[in-house]
């Protein structure tokens, strides 16, 4: 596995080209199985390289981009075990030049969920997206559907600026309890991690009624609200049409997300399950158009 310590390093990425499609995998750090059950999605396609970035642009003030935890010795041991051709580090420096350089503003897709609770957050994603995918040129890049709304602001992105890659996305992963990986579950103390369970209990609970026959949005948001009673706060607890996260005006149809965000203790938190209803019932499906092709 080849660790690449700076932009000026990247050259050695033409070894990998023509092995395959190149697997793009960015994170930043503080690796879980999650992180690696995209790396070993990416493998079965072609050579990955893997990022580690703690981007400071995607961190509002107040946020947690000092405490977020910074594991890079773990990490590259964790991605040398899961068939990882190379490594990219970048610096900041490598990343953002002098003050006024040119940004990505996000769509239509980041003005709510998230993006409402964290204004800049989608523009500093996008950013650095666009910035990894120009600088390690892959043809796929596979990023996690926990992270559903960054998935598809990024897939807006990639289609407006007819940048040549194919996003796919992966299953999020869950412990044995059903509580999504996050990186920021390190946070959590025994007692805030079992409330924390209550996010992926309100999904279940939202998921339910659907699989029952409800139809009416707000009834099912009242749910998952309801079950989201253990946590500190509620940032959202909503029901979206897929792709463009828009709220609809009628009975639930189609590929529809039940999203979830809600601070326990020291965390914010988010989960999701994009779901495809129709006359023959309801079943989970994926959240990008490449990956449900795929």
């Amino acid at each position: 596995m080849m660790v690449l310590r700076g932009a000026a390093e990247l050259s050695a990425l033409g070894a990998l080209r023509g092995a395959g499609p190149l697997v793009l995998v960015p994170t930043m750090g503080a690796l879980h199985e999650g992180h690696l059950s995209l790396v070993r999605q990416g493998a079965s396609l072609g050579p990955v390289v893997a990022t580690i970035f703690v981007n400071p642009t995607q961190f509002g003030p107040g946020e947690d981009f000092d405490a977020y935890p910074r594991t890079l010795d773990a990490d590259l041991a964790l991605l040398a075990g899961a068939s990882t051709a190379a490594v990219f580090v970048p610096s900041v420096a490598d990343m953002y030049g002098a003050a006024g350089e040119v940004t990505v503003r996000a769509g239509r897709r980041a003005a709510g969920l998230c993006g409402a609770s964290r204004p800049g957050h989608f523009d500093g994603v996008l950013t650095v997206v666009a910035k990894l995918f120009g600088m390690v040129r892959p043809d796929i890049a596979i990023f996690g559907s926990k992270d559903a709304q960054q998935c598809l602001v990024i897939e807006q992105m990639v289609a407006d600026l007819r940048l040549p890659v194919t996003l796919l996305d992966a299953p999020t992963v869950r412990e044995p309890d059903g509580m999504a990986m996050s990186s920021r579950n390190r946070y959590l103390g025994a007692a805030d991690r079992e409330r924390a369970l209550c996010l992926s209990r309100a999904l279940a609970a939202g998921r339910d009624l659907v699989a029952a026959g409800e139809r009416v949005p707000a009834v099912v948001e009242r749910a998952m609200r309801s079950a989201l009673g253990p946590a500190d706060a509620v940032d959202y607890a909503v029901v979206r049409n897929l792709p463009e996260l828009d709220e609809g005006t009628g009975p639930l149809a189609g590929r529809v997300l039940l999203a979830v965000a809600a601070r326990v203790g020291p965390a914010r938190l988010i989960d999701n399950v994009a779901l495809r209803v129709d006359a023959a019932g309801v079943e989970e499906t994926r959240l990008l158009a490449s990956s449900t092709r795929s």
